[in-house]
């Protein structure tokens, strides 16, 4: 049914299915042109119902003609998908009718123009009779006149009219027929293009990128169910090398009539069994027509892709196609261009040569074949016989018997195709000694004589195919008779008619030269077998006749004679030719050429490489100081980059250029593909006769092996491709870069700046990009970084991919397998297979990007391991595994590609790939691995295959085993601990690619299949990670580039690294855990708080210790749960690049442990703290009371005197009555005072207990001093017999000696430090003091004394007596003052004493029987409230500045250690003080809590955020204070006294109400509560003003010392870290949690800044140890005992750090920079010389080193 039908029909349904989405649908059609913009304007302004401007949509699409219902249907699929549904109760109950397409103007005028042309002058018919008996004979007048006309058209004629006997007719007759014709010919072609849907592709042409592009559709298993389906099943099966793509039969149902389905029930046989199943005719198309309408449909390159293909699958290629788009035939040159064949003719057969040329330009005979009339015989079965080897048939054409083969041609008549024989040099089974083309002409001759007279002149032979010779026959062949081509005949032996043929035969026998030997008969009789072998026969003694022999190229120059037009002939390509032509026309000699003209790549290039590898490994650099030998380095890669900025682009490069940027983008495409064909063809001829010339010399030179090595090296060097040219561009880029970036070359001046965009816009296209130089084993990173940004720029940032890489051994079909998967052609050089690595930008639709979670597939073909051109190298097994590491680091999937023919090269590739997987798990990559297995194909490779399988993984466990060794990997580890292997899901078994033997084998359809599933088990592997893993970007995909090559050039060394991703990701988790971690921490620290206060509001037998202990374990549990809970689902979250950071999930989850146990610790010995001294206080406590009791008593008998007198007491007399009393009573009660203690003895003693094995050091030096008194910390000094003299017989006087003190020093600076913080925070306790303080300060250095790294100092006993006595003296004297303080604060005279003025008021009011509420109200608020509140502060402000720290713009200082290291080192450059430097450098632990103090201070000087902290804290608890005094004031309590001990009671966790202030209060307090709660209320803002002035009064030291949670050592904890230094230069670990199993720093320093010199010179060393572990040079230091070890096994003596080389040349500036501005005064400082520092080092400017540290820190 015709579209306009269809909408006719189901005009109802389409406006319901129309109206629902107008405007989808409105824009749909605009944007397919349907309709015009005014047409869209129209109907979209007007204001009428939806349904009535659907039903004019209608109607305006069936005006504009069949093709626009068409498309207009195919619009509403697209627009309102399930429409076709929707039709199709409609479609099945109409019948089809013949369709009738309208002719398109475009094509009308296209048949006028030929008419013209082939317009000849008007002739009267000469006989009526025979002009009526040709009308008569069925189909003949016809086909006559129109061969007559196009043969006269061609030019074959030899005057301007052709009679043929009785057929003679005028040219006005033809006239009238032609038209008719051509308009048959555009109809035909018009209701294919309909059928298959095509429509829309005739003018807009399908394109190779378009087709490639990542869809739904190409993802899933294409089984055609509809005539639209075929095409794009064509496409798919073709580009993927399926043999079956020709097939156009798809899945329905046998009969669509209902009528003609079968009943299963009964058991007769209905006649309905003889309806034949050939219904097929009419539901599908001939697969030629498929073939011809695709080619009319597609693009100049996609054709050529096809071509291609087509060629590598064995089928025969459309040479010439019939006229359909123009009144012209088609000669496909262009298409064939791409297509290299290699054979072995017999003549070479014995010397085991071959031959390589590419099929246009190689010359051989040409065998056509052609039908005249009908025949029996199947002429395409016929040739498939011919050319298929015995025992293995091959369908080259398509026949009648094939599947779809006998579907009626529509357009293919008039097709001519051809396909090659080419043998293998195997005498005994080649068909044909020597290349063969064979043509095929689909069609009658008489219909197609242009094709066949193109085909007489280019053939050396021509096969007609006849049923019989008559008249008509007869007449057209006699017009051959000047032709020099052989002719032969295969008849069919019909008796009928064998005289009649034979007369004719004999008539043309001497017009033609036939004898019988040209004369082949098929009888119905004649054995099959035996007549293919007789036209063998026939065509070898052809061959051996030494007939002409054409090339494609040369029978070109005969289809234009004939008017038959060359695809290559048009205006684009013949300019993209010229242009190219420029180009290569002078290349002659590759190697020379590429010496000349590309200059840049040669010597120059691979020499920078070495320089850039030796600047990593530092192999030959002797005795020379490490830095210097670097600057020498570096200036020899400047010089390098200099010779090569001089040189100007030469002509070459200049017009390759010009060609790239200044030509369309159609003829850019043309433009590179001439390139290389011209190169390819010049590479070819080369080779041949290096290769020759080679086999001559291996036979002629005997033992002269430098000879033949020469002569290899010049076979290695003659490759010459596009990626050469792409190099250049490349390698002038980056020479001009570097220049720019030393200063050389202004900015302005740059003219390669726009190179990059270039080699983009070529990858945005589908050209492969050069990754790795395979001539320098290179990457140039600079050129690669650069092209990358400007492809992200290009596509907007929309850059997420996927990589897929192939690995494998050499020629084992790496990029067959990546060109079949994804239908690609990787840039390889003729003659030789792939070098380096290439990739390609492959781009994903935007229907399935979000899908697969990527904008782009990257996929990477590398060159073959185990190359036999390198296997001769020293570094070949290098050189492999530095490929191997880096594309596995960059990929997300690896396809490891293996043959299973060789077991021991399958073995050495086992073991590359193990050692790459398994660096890359140290940095935290784990890309999914595919094992494919080539050449499996036998049915019991399923069960043969499990047994390899589990051989395999164990082959890979023992691999990975031994790779773990080479890596220092200390630990068992198997092959599935690196990455997620699935012995199942990750082997895939695959059958050999060709199936026979080349060059003649077909592909096996097996391989095919296979690749294609494990193509989409790779995409629904991708599509599942992208729910796990967020792909990574061009950015951060250059940035794996830069960090894994400048990894891998550091071979040598063990393979670590953490690039700025891994950084950024590490950042980001260490600041997660920063964060846990602190609200850990602040939530025990609350909890504490309140237990605390808990504990001095209630009695000490309150206290439950055991209760606190068990409450503080499901405290700590839960907050470690809520850590790891936190951690678990971090990793979950899908943040950037966390699989990267993997490895050190384990170690935080160890830090919440470790912390977890820190804080049980010190909040159990807290809770204890605070009962010892609620139980010492309450001793006082309990003495208070007894003489409280006794003075009660006093003051109640001194009231009922003084109410007893007989007159009224004033206020002096009452005060006089009660002194008099209070003297009195203490004269009577005597009150214990508290004994004082001696102290210094106790702490003596616990020194004496502690040192007994010291005791001969120990008396002596406190006899001298008479006591321990006199040893105080500011006292202490260094000596020289602190360290073991025995180490020191070889040093004496050597600088070694004072370094090592220096060591020392350090060592009992920070001890003293920790111990004096100790002492401060027990003073700070206001408690008595105890023993057990002395017992945990000698636990502390004792502590610290046994540590590892504490022992390595190897310190005499001496020094641990001196230390301890400084310490200890120091600490008696802080606890003699803590035990006065206390004493003289809590004996009870002085506390009954401040009480005395409390007894006095309540003894005064009683007396004069006032209601004293307001007064007790605001001594409650004043005596009580006020301290409390005070004290609640206090214990919350703490927590409080950290909050506001961590939340202020400075958190990201604190965010993590690396950030705080950038801003520390940031400050300090730009405040330009080389004693901050010292002393960072010297005490950093020291020098950083003095810097956050700075920053506490400046930040609480300057503004209010302390006093606004502290209104807020104060605010808070007094809005509790207030809340529950109106709690009470509801419930039922009567008096002063109850309403105090319950609001005591309710506060017990906040606020520490104190008894004795509490005593004056309650005292005969047992009047009505009355107004008592609402006095308080009242006081409550006064006490708060009066707080807050008196913080406002106090400075900032001041408040902090008071705090119980101190704000500098909790930032402090956050960012010190674990306190480890770099044991050469003494960097700061920046590992995050406070549990990590290794150390590192993001860049190390010279190591004279850790006041490393030289032994003998005594000049402080400029070199990085990040340097020096890259090289041979040895350290010694007193870990080594001063003997010489290697830096590269650092790890012997610091198995705890991990010193990871510099990322870049640059990274270290900062470090450099400093040492050279401050060289002498660091000499100075350290007692020593200063160091000779490299040249280059000069040059560094401080703005160079603030973009280093920026750079290093990644804060850009």
């Amino acid at each position: 049914m015709s579209g306009n039908e269809i909408i006719q029909k189901g005009r109802k349904q389409l406006t319901e299915i129309i109206q629902k989405d107008l405007e989808i649908v409105l824009d749909e059609l605009l944007s397919q042109s349907v309709i015009t913009e005014e047409e869209y304007a129209n109907l979209d302004k007007t204001e009428e119902d939806s349904k009535k401007k659907s039903r004019k949509l209608l109607l305006l699409i069936q005006k504009k003609g069949e093709r626009a219902c068409c498309r207009f249907l195919d619009c509403i699929e697209i627009a309102c998908p399930g429409s076709k549904q929707a039709l199709q109760p409609l479609l099945n109950e109409c019948s089809f009718p013949e369709e009738k397409a309208q002719v398109p103007k475009g094509l009308e005028e296209a048949k006028s123009k030929y008419v013209k042309e082939c317009s000849l002058p008007e002739m009267k018919a000469e006989s009526p009779r025979v002009e009526a008996k040709g009308e008569n004979v069925k189909g003949t007048s016809v086909k006559q006149q129109v061969t007559m006309l196009i043969r006269l058209h061609a030019g074959r004629a030899r005057s301007a009219v052709f009679w043929t006997g009785s057929y003679r007719l005028g040219c006005i007759k033809i006239r009238k027929l032609l038209p008719n014709l051509c308009c048959k010919r555009s109809k035909a072609l018009e209701d294919v293009l309909c059928k298959l849907k095509l429509e829309k592709h005739k003018s807009e042409k399908l394109s190779l990128r378009q087709v490639l592009e990542i869809s739904s559709g190409s993802l899933k298993e294409f089984i055609p169910h509809s005539l639209e389906d075929l095409p794009w099943n064509f496409l798919r099966k073709v580009l993927a090398l399926n043999v079956t793509a020709r097939s156009t039969s798809f899945k329905q149902r046998m009969f669509d009539d209902p009528r003609m389905e079968q009943k299963m029930e009964g058991t007769r046989v209905e006649n309905k069994i003889f309806f034949t199943t050939e219904m097929a005719e009419s539901i599908s198309v001939n697969p030629l027509d498929v073939l011809c309408a695709v080619l009319l449909c597609s693009d100049s390159f996609l054709r050529q892709e096809i071509f291609s293909k087509m060629s590598m699958c064995q089928f025969a290629l459309p040479v010439l196609l019939p006229p359909l788009e123009t009144p012209k035939c088609t000669l496909m040159l262009w298409a064939m261009r791409d297509i290299v064949k290699r054979w072995r003719p017999h003549a070479l057969a014995e010397s085991r040569g071959f031959r390589e040329k590419s099929l246009v330009m190689t010359s051989m005979p040409t065998i056509s074949f052609v039908c005249m009339g009908n025949s029996g015989l199947s002429k395409s079965k016929l040739l498939n016989e011919i050319l298929s080897p015995s025992q293995q048939h091959y369908d080259f054409f398509i026949h009648r018997d094939m599947e779809c083969g006998n579907i009626p041609r529509e357009i293919a008549d008039g097709l001519v195709e051809m396909a090659w024989y080419f043998p293998g040099g195997q005498k005994g089974s080649d068909l044909f000694p020597e290349p063969l083309a064979i043509a095929n002409l689909r069609g009658d001759v008489e219909s197609h004589w242009v094709q066949f007279s193109y085909l007489t002149q280019v053939s050396s032979a021509v096969f007609i195919f006849a049923e019989c010779i008559s008249e008509r026959e007869f007449d057209l062949l006699s017009s051959l008779k000047e032709s020099s081509t052989q002719f032969h005949f295969i008849l069919e032996h019909q008796s009928r008619k064998f005289n009649d043929t034979l007369d004719f035969l004999n008539k043309l026998a001497p017009v033609l030269k036939l004898d019988n030997s040209h004369i082949l008969v098929k009888t119905a009789k004649t054995n099959r077998a035996e007549y293919v072998g007789k036209l063998r026969s026939t065509i070898e003694r052809i061959i051996n006749s030494h007939p002409k022999s054409l090339s494609v190229k040369e029978m070109a120059a005969v289809a234009q004679e004939l008017a038959i037009q060359v695809d290559e002939d048009c205006q684009e390509c013949q300019n993209a030719l010229r242009c190219a032509s420029e180009i290569t026309h002078d290349i002659k000699g590759i190697a020379i050429y590429k010496k000349t003209t590309l200059k840049l790549q040669g010597d120059l290039w691979k020499n920078l490489a070495k320089v850039e590898k030796e600047l990593c490994r530092m192999e030959r650099q002797g005795s020379v100081p490490s830095e210097q030998y670097r600057s020498e380095l570096k200036c020899k890669l400047l010089e390098l980059r200099k010779e090569q900025n001089k040189c100007d682009l030469t002509t070459g490069l200049i017009k390759f250029t010009s060609g790239i940027k200044h030509l369309k983008l159609s003829e850019k495409h043309y433009f590179l593909k001439w390139i290389k064909f011209h190169l390819d063809h010049i590479a070819r001829s080369n080779l041949s006769k290096l290769r020759a010339e080679y086999k001559a010399k291996c036979k002629t030179s005997g033992n002269n092996s430098q000879t033949i090595a020469e002569l290899d090296q010049t076979i290695s060097a003659s490759s010459l491709g596009l990626e050469h040219f792409m190099r250049e561009l490349g390698q002038f880029y980056e020479a001009e870069h570097s220049m720019v970036k030393e200063g050389k070359v202004p900015e302005t001046q740059r003219q390669f700046v726009h190179f990059p965009s270039i080699a983009a816009d070529l990858m945005l296209e589908g050209f492969p990009l050069e990754l790795i130089d395979g001539d320098a084993s290179n990457i140039p990173l600079q050129w690669i970084t650069d092209v990358l940004t400007e492809l992200n720029h290009k596509v907007g940032g929309q850059s997420k991919m996927v990589v897929i890489t192939v690995l494998g051994v050499q020629s084992t079909g790496k990029s067959t397998l990546l060109n079949t998967m994804f239908g690609l052609q990787f840039a390889v050089s003729s003659g030789r297979c792939t070098r380096g690595a290439f990739m390609t930008l492959l781009n994903v639709r935007e229907n399935m990007s979000q899908e697969l979670g990527c904008n782009f597939i990257l996929v990477i073909d590398t060159e073959g391991l185990k190359a036999p051109e390198l296997a001769q190298l020293e570094d070949s097994y290098q050189h492999d595994n530095e490929l191997a590491t880096l594309v596995i680091g960059l990929s997300d999937i690896t396809i490891v590609n293996m043959a299973m023919e060789n077991a021991t090269e399958m073995k050495d590739i086992l073991q590359i790939v193990t050692h790459a997987f398994l660096r890359m798990e140290k940095v935290g990559q784990r890309p999914n691995c595919q094992f494919v297995h080539q050449n499996v194909s036998d049915v019991s490779a399923p069960d043969q295959n499990m047994r390899d399988r589990k051989h395999l993984l164990e082959q890979l466990n023992e691999m990975t085993q031994a790779a773990a060794k080479m890596e220092n990997v200390d630990r068992e580890i198997k092959f599935s601990d690196i990455m997620d292997y699935d012995p199942e899901m990750n082997n895939w078994y695959i059958p050999g690619l060709w199936h026979g033997v080349p060059p003649m084998a077909p592909i096996n359809r097996g391989y095919s299949e296979k690749v294609f599933e494990l193509k989409k088990y790779l995409f629904e592997f991708i599509r599942n990670r992208s729910n796990k893993t967020t792909p990574k970007d061009i950015p951060q995909f250059i940035e794996w580039i830069n960090s894994l090559w400048n990894a891998v050039k550091h071979e040598n060394f063990i393979f670590s690294f953490r690039n700025s991703l891994i950084a950024e990701a590490y950042n980001g988790l260490s600041m997660k855990y920063s964060e846990w971690d602190w609200d850990f921490r602040r939530e025990m620290h609350l909890w504490l708080s309140e237990q605390e206060t808990a504990i001095q509001n209630v009695s000490p037998d309150e206290v439950d210790l055991d209760s606190l202990k068990c409450e503080l374990q499901k405290k700590l549990s839960c907050g470690e749960r809520q850590i790891l809970e936190s951690l678990k689902l971090y990793f979950e979250s899908r943040a950037p690049n966390l699989h990267l950071v993997e490895k050190y999930r384990e170690d935080f989850a160890r830090s919440a442990s470790t912390l977890k146990r820190e804080l049980e610790s010190s909040s159990y010995n807290k809770l204890q703290d605070a009962i010892h001294i609620k139980k010492g206080r309450h001793k006082i406590d309990s003495i208070q009371a007894g003489y409280l009791k006794i003075i009660e008593g006093k003051v109640d008998g001194l009231l009922e005197e003084c109410r007893k007198k007989a007159r009224r007491l004033d206020n002096q007399e009452l005060k006089e009555e009660f002194e008099q009393m209070w003297t009195k009573t203490l004269s009577e009660i005597l009150p214990i005072r508290l004994e004082k203690r001696e102290i210094y003895a106790d702490v003596e003693a616990k020194l004496r207990n502690d040192l007994f094995s010291r005791g001969r050091l120990v008396i002596p030096k406190l006899l001298e001093k008479e006591s321990f008194l006199s040893f105080r910390i500011n006292t202490f000094q260094m000596k020289k017999d602190y360290v073991q003299s025995s180490r020191w017989r070889r040093f004496i006087n050597l600088p070694p000696q004072k370094e090592h003190l220096c060591n020392v020093e350090e060592l009992s600076r920070s001890l003293m430090d920790k111990c004096i913080s100790f002492i401060d925070e027990k003073l700070n306790s206001k408690a008595d003091f105890d023993e057990t303080y002395c017992v945990e300060l000698l636990h502390i250095i004792n502590e610290k004394l046994q540590q590892r790294d504490v022992k390595k100092l190897c310190t005499t006993p001496g020094f641990e007596v001196d230390l301890k006595l400084h310490v200890m003296g120091e600490a008696a004297h802080a606890f003699q003052k803590m035990h006065k303080d206390f004493v003289k604060k809590n004996n009870p005279p002085v506390l009954l004493e401040k009480l005395k003025p409390q007894y006095f008021y309540a003894f005064r009011d009683l007396y004069l029987e006032k209601d004293a509420q307001q007064i007790r109200a605001k001594d409650f608020c004043d005596s009580c409230l006020h301290p409390a509140l005070v004290d609640y502060v206090n214990k919350r402000l703490g927590i409080e500045i950290v909050d506001d720290i961590l939340s202020s713009s400075q958190s990201i200082e604190y965010g993590s250690r690396s950030f705080f290291q950038f801003s520390v080192l940031k400050e300090l450059l730009e405040d330009w003080n080389i004693d901050n430097y010292v002393e960072y450098l010297k005490n950093y632990e020291r020098f950083v809590k003095s810097w956050i103090r700075k920053q506490m201070m400046d930040r609480y000087t300057k503004t209010e955020n302390l006093k606004n902290l502290e209104e807020g804290i104060l605010s808070a608890i007094i809005t509790k204070v207030r809340e529950r005094l109106k709690i009470l004031k509801e419930k039922d309590v009567k008096t002063i006294a109850e309403f105090l001990d319950n609001f005591c009671l309710e506060m017990q966790k906040e606020l520490v109400t104190s008894k004795d202030n509490l005593v004056g209060i309650h005292f005969k307090n047992s009047s009505d509560l009355g107004q008592f709660p609402v006095y308080v209320e009242s006081f409550l803002s006064d006490v708060q003003e009066k707080i807050l002035h008196e913080f406002k009064a106090l400075d900032i030291k001041s408040k902090t010392s008071k705090l119980s949670v101190k704000p500098l050592d909790e930032i402090f904890k956050r960012v010190f870290g674990c306190g480890q230094q770099c044991p050469f230069c003494k960097v700061p670990c920046e590992a995050g949690g406070s549990d990590h199993q290794e150390h590192f720093a993001a860049i190390h320093r010279p190591q004279g800044l850790g006041r490393y010199r030289d032994v003998e010179s005594e000049k402080l060393v400029c070199d990085l140890c990040s340097t020096d572990v890259t090289t041979k040079r040895s350290f010694e230091n007193h870990d080594t005992e001063w003997e010489p070890h290697p830096y590269k096994d650092y790890r012997k003596y610091y198995p705890d750090w991990n010193i990871q080389p510099d990322p870049s040349i640059s990274a270290s500036d900062y470090w450099k920079f400093i040492f050279k501005e401050f060289n002498h005064d660091f000499a100075i400082k350290y007692k020593a010389k200063p160091a000779d520092l490299p040249e280059d080092w000069e040059k560094i400017t401080k703005e160079q080193a603030l973009e280093a540290l920026k750079k290093t820190y990644n804060m850009k």
